[in-house]
């Protein structure tokens, strides 16, 4: 069984709240201000499953990540909530838990055997092609996780593919047969693509303010760090064993305050988002505090340094003059997305734009003016669209005005692999599943603002 869930898994519509992949060495992201009405801490309770702050936090987490390497790491958290994340991110927790639920009434349970089998097929955890018990702590402690958390997890993971794998679909001859007539279906078609640059916007000083005043609290300045950083001269001849002890007695002397006159104490403060040391040395930086000002000894550049925290300065809203050009970059980026959807929607009637060959959903090569990624994305939207005319918005903002001049059937007689009916299958029981969980399992959320 859970063979055939990890052969199968992508065809699987819940997303799950924890994926090695995804979330093992990607960064936290700042989830914001939010009120959290439970007493006990929870954001929303399903039926008998409660969901926690930090579970809302990771799967957000997990969410913008995703995003931001489609983004090319460009993405912020403007754009995220422009996106719904924070929404996307509620939603899939509560879609877990529904599952969860019914899991609970069949008492599907995980044992031992499945979750070490899970756990050692991770590549992130092996070692000369076998999973290494070293490197398996090492790197959930690289990301903060400890190994209960992180088994918790995953067999919160397992139990919702085995709760789901009861629901499997099945592929019958008609049905693959019925979806290969429909995947057979070629069109021609006529385009346009629309980008932000198609529009004009005018700078309006006091739309600007009140766009500034609504969104003041996506302007921040980065938080700070006061630091003193010592530069123990460590002999360069020292075996590293060696010199790792040396440095550690200089970092015993430095918390005494009783560190050799000679070795030079630098004061400096650095933001949280400085590229002065290693995002993973910020992340340790960020983690000290009064009671544990001091880091022991790490290398920068080969040298060692040891770090005490002076003082840590939490982020602050930027005034408006300090965020006047970063909001009227996005103040032109949101009027010119609503200008653009206004031209599409006034011009997809009546356009003129290039004609297509006949394209199939299983077309590769890029449509003319198209990069491959507008050409995929669009081509996918359109076979899923019934109208004849109208206009997709792309997830790059750009816009395609389309009118649909011609259809045929192609002559091979295409037909759809298990893969294709079973994802199509599944997507709609999965649906339907989830809509029936939600009038059996009251689905209560406390946190607002999202």
């Amino acid at each position: 069984m859970i063979t055939w869930m990890q052969r199968h898994r992508k065809y699987l519509v819940i997303t799950i709240w924890i994926s090695t992949i995804a979330f093992i060495g990607a960064g936290f992201v700042g989830w914001g201000q939010y009120d959290y009405g439970d007493k006990a801490g929870a954001v929303a309770k399903v039926g008998n499953i409660s969901i926690t702050q930090q579970e809302l936090q990771k799967s957000y987490t997990n969410l913008f990540n995703q995003y931001n390497q489609l983004f090319q790491g460009k993405l912020d958290e403007a754009k995220a909530k422009q996106f719904g994340l924070q929404r996307q991110a509620l939603k899939n927790l509560v879609d877990q838990a529904l599952i969860l639920n019914l899991a609970q009434s069949y008492n599907v349970q995980i044992n031992d055997e499945e979750l070490l089998k899970l756990i050692k097929s991770q590549n992130v955890f092996t070692k000369n092609g076998q999973f290494n018990k070293q490197s398996y702590e090492e790197v959930l402690k690289q990301n903060h996780m400890s190994i209960k958390e992180y088994e918790i997890a995953m067999r919160r993971e397992l139990l919702i593919q085995k709760t789901l794998y009861l629901f499997a679909p099945a592929t019958a001859p008609l049905e693959k047969e019925s979806l290969g007539y429909a995947m057979g279906v070629s069109d021609k078609v006529e385009y346009k693509l629309l980008t932000p640059n198609s529009v004009i916007v005018t700078a309006d000083e006091a739309a600007l303010k009140a766009y500034w005043e609504k969104n003041k609290n996506n302007f921040k300045n980065p938080a700070n760090f006061e630091l003193s950083v010592a530069h123990p001269k460590i002999d360069p001849t020292l075996k590293d064993e060696d010199a790792e002890k040396e440095a550690l007695r200089r970092y015993i002397d430095f918390k005494k305050g009783s560190l050799d006159p000679s070795v030079t104490v630098e004061k400096m403060k650095i933001a949280s988002d400085s590229t002065l040391f290693s995002p993973e040395l910020l992340k340790e930086i960020e983690g000290l505090n009064n009671d544990k000002p001091y880091l022991k000894p790490r290398k920068v550049n080969n040298q060692y340094v040891i770090i005490k925290l002076e003082k840590k300065n939490p982020s602050s809203p930027k005034t408006y003059e300090e965020a006047k050009n970063e909001a009227n970059i996005a103040y032109s980026a949101e009027m010119k997305k609503g200008k653009l959807q206004e031209l599409a929607q006034n011009s997809y009637k009546t356009f003129s734009g290039t004609v297509s060959d006949f394209i199939t959903r299983k077309q590769t090569a890029p449509l003319s003016g198209l990069s491959a990624e507008e050409s995929s994305e669009f081509i996918n939207k359109l076979f899923e669209s019934k109208q004849k005319q109208g206009f997709s918005t792309l997830k790059s903002g750009n816009v395609i005005l389309y009118n649909v001049l011609e259809q045929k059937l192609l002559q091979d007689g295409t037909v759809a692999d298990d893969n294709a009916v079973m994802k199509l299958k599944g997507n709609l029981l999965n649906q339907k599943l989830l809509k029936s969980l939600e009038s059996k399992y009251p689905v209560k959320i406390y946190v607002e603002g999202i």
